[in-house]
C-alpha cells in the first residue's frame, strides 16, 4: 500500500485486523482501481446496518470462508462502499465512522462535516 492519508489529513490506520478488512485484507480502507466497489469507509458496524445491508443484497453477516469473509457482528471494524454508505445515509441507516481509518478519497464524495457527523464515539480526532 502506498502512503495514504485519512479524511483528516493524517496518515490513514488501519480499520481491523480483527476480523482483517479491506479490499486487500490488509486492514485497511483505501482506494484501488480495481475495487470498483471503493470499500474506502471505515465503518463500525451496527444491527441496523447489518440489516439494512442484507436487505439492500449484501449480506455482511453470513460467513463466506471461500471468499476469506468472516461474516460481521455488530462492533466489529470493516471497510465498506462509499455508494452503499451514501446509500445508507440517505435512508438513515449509515453506521459510525472512524474518520483516522477512511480514506481521503472518500471527501470527493461525501463531505468532512456529514462525516463528523457520523464519526465513532471512542475516536479521538487530531
Amino acid at each position: 500500500m502506498e502512503s495514504e492519508s485519512n479524511v483528516l489529513g493524517g496518515d490513514l490506520e488501519s480499520c481491523s485486523q480483527d476480523p482483517v478488512t479491506g479490499f486487500m485484507r490488509d486492514g485497511y480502507c483505501y482506494p484501488l482501481q480495481r475495487d470498483p466497489g471503493r470499500h474506502e469507509i471505515c465503518a463500525v458496524m451496527t444491527e441496523t446496518f447489518l440489516e439494512y445491508s442484507k436487505a439492500a443484497g449484501n449480506d455482511l453477516v453470513t460467513p463466506r470462508p471461500e471468499l476469506n469473509f468472516p461474516g460481521l457482528e455488530p462492533g466489529d471494524r470493516w471497510c465498506v462502499c462509499v455508494p452503499r454508505w451514501i446509500e445508507a445515509h440517505e435512508d438513515g441507516h449509515a453506521p459510525p465512522v472512524v474518520l483516522s481509518a477512511t480514506s481521503e478519497d472518500v471527501l470527493e464524495d461525501v463531505s468532512l462535516e456529514t462525516l463528523r457527523s457520523y464519526s465513532h464515539e471512542n475516536e479521538t480526532e487530531s
